[in-house]
């Protein structure tokens, strides 16, 4: 069926028309999805009104994005973080019944299959940085202990650098682990207290967040992946709430629940029940699930 664009293009009717262009597509969704992004994309145009210039230099940042991008580095995707954008697809998708701990971004140093550990273990393995016991509980909304949950851990050394960033430098799963809640549903493992670090900046991304006034930091924190049977998958994060970025996260992933108490432990009493040598940080935080749908 043949069917007529809607008019000719001009200033006024320009989104009008390019959306008339789509009418016959056998993928309503994917339609859905053009005809917004065009309308959206036409009204930021006509308030913006770009020179040439400018039109061509913002084609070239795309360029330069996806020259930057392969099989171990997406630019693009980091484009979308410090846009917010990475963020606000998790809020949609990953909404939580209330009393439900939230969720963020998975981030890009995340590693599959890594060994699972004995509760108590200690997953610092190039001896760098301030001792950190981490502890806490995984339950439901309604406060039952959830036994058997698997999480999956992993967070940046003292230099700030994730293990897979240096190959041949830390060890193999340096600051990784795969753990199970016992039956009272709490777990327990030694780590390093977490520092800021600054996300890949020497592309057009970090080129972009300079000329902006803005600087590419992450607070310190520590990544969790909590699975359990009958509950939904959490992806998460915990900060350091006196890190000195913990306002200003480059890539938005920072929510108030997500920050813990990262408390100092000097007392000889409780480095001996703890099962230290000498002083040590100490985060306490329980994570609660939300039941599958």
């Amino acid at each position: 069926m043949f069917i007529r664009e809607q008019g000719y293009f001009n200033e006024e009717n320009s989104a009008d028309v390019v959306i008339s262009r789509i009418a016959k597509s056998t993928e309503p969704r994917l339609a859905e999805i053009v005809g917004v992004i065009t309308r959206h994309l036409h009204a930021a145009i006509k308030e913006i009104e770009p020179t040439q210039d400018e039109w061509m230099s913002a084609i070239q940042f795309l360029t330069a994005t996806g020259h930057m991008s392969d099989d171990w580095r997406q630019e693009f995707i980091l484009l979308s973080d410090v846009l917010g954008v990475s963020m606000l697809v998790d809020a949609i998708n990953n909404r939580k019944p209330s009393g439900a701990s939230e969720s963020t971004v998975l981030g890009p140093f995340h590693v599959p299959n890594v060994p699972e550990l004995p509760m108590g273990a200690n997953i610092c393995l190039d001896g760098k940085g301030e001792p950190m016991l981490i502890k806490g509980r995984i339950m439901s909304t309604d406060g039952t202990p959830i036994s058997g949950a698997k999480i999956d851990v992993w967070q940046t050394n003292d230099d700030g650098f994730y293990d897979v960033q240096q190959k041949g430098i830390q060890p193999d799963f340096n600051l990784r682990g795969v753990f199970r809640t016992s039956e009272d549903g709490t777990y327990r493992f030694w780590g390093a207290k977490p520092r800021f670090y600054p996300i890949p900046d020497d592309g057009p991304v970090g080129k972009m967040l300079e000329s902006l006034g803005r600087h590419p930091y992450r607070p310190a924190h520590l990544h969790y992946i909590i699975e359990a049977e009958g509950f939904q998958k959490l992806v998460t994060h915990i900060f350091d709430p006196d890190d000195e970025y913990i306002h200003s996260d480059a890539v938005f992933g920072v929510k108030k629940s997500l920050l813990a108490k990262f408390e100092l432990i000097e007392n000889p009493e409780i480095i001996a029940i703890e099962g230290a040598n000498s002083s040590f940080y100490k985060v306490v935080h329980d994570f609660v699930l939300a039941a599958a749908s």
